[in-house]
Order: structure tokens, then C-alpha cells, then sequence
């Protein structure tokens, strides 16, 4: 019987442990190529992202989740390592129906080197594999005995607040990218996204707008540490793509890639650097609190 006799919470079992662990260890993989050497995508990615800044946004969102799975995975108690489930089991398997899609414009040919040509067998084995058993070990974790704590420290408002406001815009912002990529895309993103990197973002925004729902569902600062971590470094990773890219032109086209006078490229830097402050603001206060906690 898997409890914390201490607090009779639920304890996250080590089948999940292990599984958020695996996890972390994949996103930081799979993100290293997109936040590094975006640009080189057609040899050393399962896929050609262009432009490089839809290749960067992509590896931020693979960081980001690196540190959400990575903090959840050191959690005993399951309440502070659930808010990274539902949103790792959801966009893996949405990014598992996106490749089916789009099966044809993945690196399977002999065309591509045979580095290329594994790292894209790896992606697909990766993603047919991880839903179903994170769906499993999720309905395992749930039959597990136990009942939560009362929540003991509450999330800022202003963090609340923007959580609620993030959630409330990428849900059906996301779910409306995987639907309709190509007519939704020109009408609100920044830049020009085909099919496959409309959708490939969509399941990131779906995934990104559960765990600010689930943050304020859970409605407790410490609950949500992991969330914040991935919330902060993935804002920050965001901005430092849009300044590295600021006056790139796109490699196919020839066209710049972001216009600096279309208002969707200030409300999406706005709703970046919202994102970002979020996750630091909840940082700082978690610090604050731990700091007066240490000195009582």
C-alpha cells in the first residue's frame, strides 16, 4: 500500500516516478536540436521545421516540459507531481496523431542518412509508446489510497489571475491549430506555419493551456512548483527565440519572417512575456515563503 503515513496524502508510485523521469530525460533530447541548431532541422530532427524561430518555439516547449517532469519526478507526494500528467499524456498523444497525419513529411526515406532516418523510428516509437503508458500508470495512480491536504498556500492573484487568462486563450487556440491549421493560422499567429508546424504547435498550446487550468484548479503554490519552473523557462526561451530571429528572413521564401508592424507579433510577445511572468512570479514567492519558513 503506496500512502504517506505522515499526512495519509497519496504518495506518487515509483512506476510513475520513473515514468516522469524517462520522460524529461526524451523532451530534453528531443529539444536539444530545435533550441540549438534550429536552422538544421532537415538532417538532425525527425522532420524540417522551417522557419528556424517555429523550430525554437517547439524546443521551448521540450525544455520547458524537461523542467516540469524532472521537479514532478522527485515528488513523493502525488499532489505535488500530478500537474504534470494530464498535460504530458494529452500533448503525446495529440503529437502522436499530428505524425500520423502528416506521416509522409517525416524522415523515413532512404533519401535522409541513416542518423536521420533512426532519430525519426525513435520519434514514432516514442510517442506510439508513452500515452499508452502513461494512460496506464495514471489509472494505476488513481486507484491508490489516500486523501490530499487541504491546500496550504494560495496562489497569488496576479499569478491566479493570469493563469485563468492563459488557459481561457490557448485551449481553443490550440484545439482550433490542430482542427484548422491553415485557416487559422494566417488570421492570429505571427508567423507563416504550414499544416504539420500548425498543428505541431497546437498540441503545445493545448498542452501548455491544461496546465495553467490544472495550476489553478489546484490552487496551491507548491503544488504547482514544477508548472511555474516550466512556465518561467518556457516564456524566457520564447523571447530569446523572437530576439534571435527578430530580422530573419525565411529560408524557403526569401520573405522576413516576423513584421514588426502586424499587432499579432506584439500580442504574441505580450502573451510570451505574460507566460514568463507567471512562472517567476510564483517562483519568487515560493522562494519568499520557504526563506520566512527557514527563520521562524
Amino acid at each position: 500500500m503506496e500512502v504517506d503515513l505522515a499526512g495519509r496524502e497519496p504518495i506518487t508510485s515509483q512506476s510513475m516516478r520513473r515514468m516522469l523521469m524517462v520522460a524529461a530525460v526524451l523532451v530534453f533530447t528531443i529539444g536539444a536540436p530545435l533550441v540549438l541548431v534550429p536552422g538544421e532541422t532537415n538532417a538532425l530532427f525527425s522532420w524540417t521545421v522551417n522557419p528556424p524561430l517555429t523550430a525554437a518555439f517547439l524546443g521551448a516547449g521540450y525544455w520547458a516540459a524537461f523542467l516540469l517532469e524532472l521537479h514532478c519526478s522527485r515528488q513523493r507526494q502525488w499532489s505535488r507531481a500530478r500537474v504534470a500528467v494530464p498535460s504530458v499524456l494529452t500533448f503525446t498523444a495529440l503529437t502522436l496523431l499530428v505524425t500520423l497525419i502528416h506521416i509522409d513529411k517525416f524522415h523515413f526515406g532512404s533519401e535522409f542518412s541513416l542518423y536521420t532516418q533512426t532519430i525519426t523510428w525513435v520519434w514514432l516509437v516514442v510517442y506510439l509508446l508513452v500515452p499508452v503508458v502513461m494512460g496506464y500508470l495514471l489509472v494505476a495512480q488513481a486507484r491508490l489510497p489516500g486523501i490530499d491536504s487541504p491546500a496550504r498556500i494560495p496562489i497569488p492573484s496576479v499569478v491566479r489571475a493570469l493563469l485563468i487568462g492563459q488557459a481561457t486563450v490557448m485551449l481553443p487556440l490550440g484545439v482550433a491549430l490542430l482542427v484548422a491549421p491553415t485557416n487559422v493560422a494566417p488570421r492570429v499567429w505571427p508567423w507563416v506555419l504550414s499544416a504539420l508546424t500548425g498543428r505541431a504547435i497546437g498540441a503545445w498550446v493545448v498542452a501548455l493551456g491544461i496546465i495553467a487550468a490544472h495550476a489553478v484548479w489546484e490552487g496551491d503554490l507548491i503544488r504547482i512548483s514544477g508548472a511555474m519552473r516550466a512556465a518561467a523557462a518556457f516564456g524566457v526561451l520564447q523571447l530569446v527565440a523572437l530576439a534571435r530571429y527578430a530580422g530573419a528572413d525565411h529560408p524557403v521564401t526569401g520573405e522576413p519572417v516576423l513584421a514588426w508592424g502586424d499587432a499579432r507579433i506584439w500580442a504574441y510577445t505580450a502573451f510570451v512575456l505574460s507566460v514568463a511572468v507567471a512562472g517567476l512570479w510564483a517562483l519568487r514567492a515560493e522562494r519568499t515563503i520557504n526563506q520566512s519558513a527557514a527563520t521562524a
